[in-house]
C-alpha cells in the first residue's frame, strides 16, 4: 500500500515538471499590437507601428524592433535590454528609466527622444540621430556612440565611461558633470559644449574641436588633447595634470608644442 502511494505521489509530482521546466517562448505580437499585453519578450516585431503605444513598463527584452515606428511613444520604465532597435523611429519618445543595457540602436532617430536615467550601458548607438534628446544622468558606459548627431542634447551628470564618441557631433550638448573617463572622443566636434565639472581624466580627445567648449573645473588629468582645438575655450581651473597637449591649438590661438 504504502509503495502503491509512494508511486501515485512521484506520479503526480512528475506531472507538474513541465510546466517549470518548459523554456521560455517568445510573447505573442499581436496581444501587443492590439494592446492586450505589454509583454513580448522576444517578439519579431521588426518594422511594426507602434506610434503613441502606451508601453509603459513593458517587457520587450531581446526583441526584434528593427526599423520599428515608436514616434512619441511611451516607454517610460520598459526593459529593452538587448533589443534590436536598429533603424527604428524614437523621436519625441518618452524612454526615461528605460532598460536598453546591450541594445543596438545604430542608425536609430532620437531626436528630442527622453532618455533621462535610462540605462544603455554597452548599448550599440553608432550612426544614431540623437540630436535634442535628454540623457540626464542616463548610463551609457562602454556604450558605442561612434558618428552620432548629440547636437544640442541634454547629458548633464551622464555616466559614459569608456564609451565610444568618436567622431560624434556634441556642439552645444550639455555634459556639464559627465563621467567621461577613458572615453573615446578623437576627431568629435564639441564646439560650445558645457563641460563644466566633467570628469574627462585619461579621455582620448586627439583631434578633437572645442572651440568655445566651457571646460571650467573640468578633470583632463592625463586626456590625450594631441591636435585638438582649445580656441577661445575656458579653462579655469581645470586639471591638466599629464595631458598630451602636444600640437594643441590654446584658447589664445597659440599651437603648444
Amino acid at each position: 500500500m504504502k509503495s502503491f502511494i509512494f508511486s501515485a505521489l512521484l506520479i503526480l509530482s512528475l506531472g507538474f515538471m513541465p510546466a517549470f521546466a518548459e523554456p521560455a517562448r517568445a510573447g505573442d505580437p499581436a496581444d501587443l499590437l492590439a494592446a492586450r499585453s505589454k509583454d513580448c519578450r522576444g517578439c519579431n516585431l521588426s518594422g511594426a507601428n507602434l506610434k503613441r503605444f502606451d508601453l509603459t513598463g513593458a517587457d520587450l527584452a531581446g526583441a526584434n524592433l528593427t526599423g520599428a515606428n515608436l514616434h512619441r511613444a511611451k516607454l517610460s520604465g520598459a526593459n529593452l535590454a538587448g533589443a534590436n532597435l536598429t533603424g527604428a523611429n524614437l523621436n519625441k519618445t518618452d524612454l526615461r528609466r528605460g532598460n536598453f543595457a546591450g541594445a543596438r540602436l545604430g542608425e536609430a532617430m532620437l531626436y528630442e527622444a527622453d532618455l533621462s536615467e535610462a540605462d544603455l550601458t554597452r548599448a550599440d548607438l553608432a550612426g544614431a540621430m540623437m540630436g535634442s534628446s535628454h540623457l540626464t544622468f542616463a548610463k551609457l558606459d562602454g556604450a558605442n556612440i561612434a558618428d552620432a548627431d548629440l547636437a544640442d542634447a541634454q547629458m548633464h551628470g551622464a555616466k559614459l565611461k569608456g564609451a565610444d564618441l568618436s567622431r560624434s557631433d556634441l556642439t552645444q550638448t550639455t555634459l556639464r558633470r559627465a563621467g567621461l573617463m577613458g572615453a573615446h572622443v578623437e576627431a568629435a566636434s564639441l564646439a560650445r559644449a558645457d563641460l563644466r565639472g566633467a570628469d574627462l581624466e585619461r579621455a582620448d580627445l586627439r583631434s578633437a574641436d572645442l572651440m568655445r567648449a566651457d571646460l571650467t573645473g573640468a578633470d583632463l588629468s592625463g586626456a590625450d588633447l594631441k591636435g585638438a582645438r582649445l580656441l577661445l575655450a575656458k579653462l579655469t581651473d581645470a586639471k591638466l595634470d599629464g595631458a598630451d597637449l602636444a600640437g594643441t591649438i590654446m584658447p589664445d590661438g597659440t599651437a603648444h608644442e
